[in-house]
């Protein structure tokens, strides 16, 4: 995993080999539900023009999916979700959606889209993205869910700059964001940084995720860079914990 340091971070930190890449991606596809559990993957070949890489590098991210146990290789029929995801297998990928079940156990989120605007960036967006004078961001509001009920939601923001045509109409931001920032810009997310700290449920939290005040919420303040070391998203998230826990692994 890579390191940060007080400052920003240097991009030999932040980089890695793109086969792992791929793996965040398949791993993030299966826990957010577009591959749930007994479905067959794509062919190699047609995964690779997915994702826009050599078969080879598909080949490398599948077996390693296959022997951390997400993935099961199968005669006849290819490569199909197990539904199993080991703790270990997050050691390479970067779970933007790290809630647990009280038992431990990974939930997959559903996402709900309640306002898409563009506007100019706040102080705190510019210094998160490192953007100097008035610049204009893509801002998202979105609502995350976990069996009907809903357990985060959160604000991000991305440099409107680095996203020509991106959609004007919530109902057309993908689920899959990061999917979506590699499949139409070649951007991928490479490293978070995260802050984490404890405070009071707003009126807005209260309405959101259906908390009685006073209720105590949990903050996550996140930078995601690319490989090359740019910041490309920054995001204010804040959850409650009555039913799941924030698990966070360093390996």
């Amino acid at each position: 995993m890579p390191k940060f340091s007080a400052d920003v971070p240097r991009a030999s930190e932040l980089s890695v080999p793109l086969y792992e890449v791929v793996k965040r991606q398949i791993t993030e596809a299966i826990m957010m539900g577009k591959w749930p559990a007994g479905t067959v993957l794509p062919s190699e070949i047609a995964l690779s023009q997915m994702f826009g890489v050599a078969v080879g590098t598909i080949r490398r991210a599948l077996q390693d999916l296959t022997n951390e146990g997400l993935l099961s290789r199968r005669r006849k029929t290819g490569t199909v979700v197990t539904g199993r995801t080991p703790q270990h297998s997050l050691r390479f990928f970067f779970q933007y959606f790290r809630l647990h079940g009280l038992d431990g156990s990974l939930q997959n989120s559903t996402s709900d889209v309640l306002s898409l605007e563009r506007r100019n960036a706040s102080q705190d967006e510019r210094a998160g993205l490192r953007i100097e004078g008035a610049a204009e961001v893509i801002s998202i509001h979105r609502l995350r869910s976990v069996g009907g009920k809903p357990v985060m939601h959160e604000v991000m923001a991305l440099p409107a700059q680095m996203l020509p045509e991106f959609p004007d109409k919530k109902e057309d931001v993908p689920p899959l964001l990061y999917l979506f920032l590699l499949d139409r810009y070649g951007i991928r997310i490479s490293a978070v940084r995260e802050q984490i700290a404890a405070d009071m449920a707003t009126e807005e939290d209260s309405r959101l995720l259906q908390l009685s005040l006073p209720s105590a919420v949990l903050t996550i303040d996140e930078v995601a860079y690319d490989q090359s070391a740019v910041p490309v998203l920054v995001a204010k998230h804040r959850a409650t914990t009555r039913s799941h826990r924030y698990v966070h692994e360093v390996q």
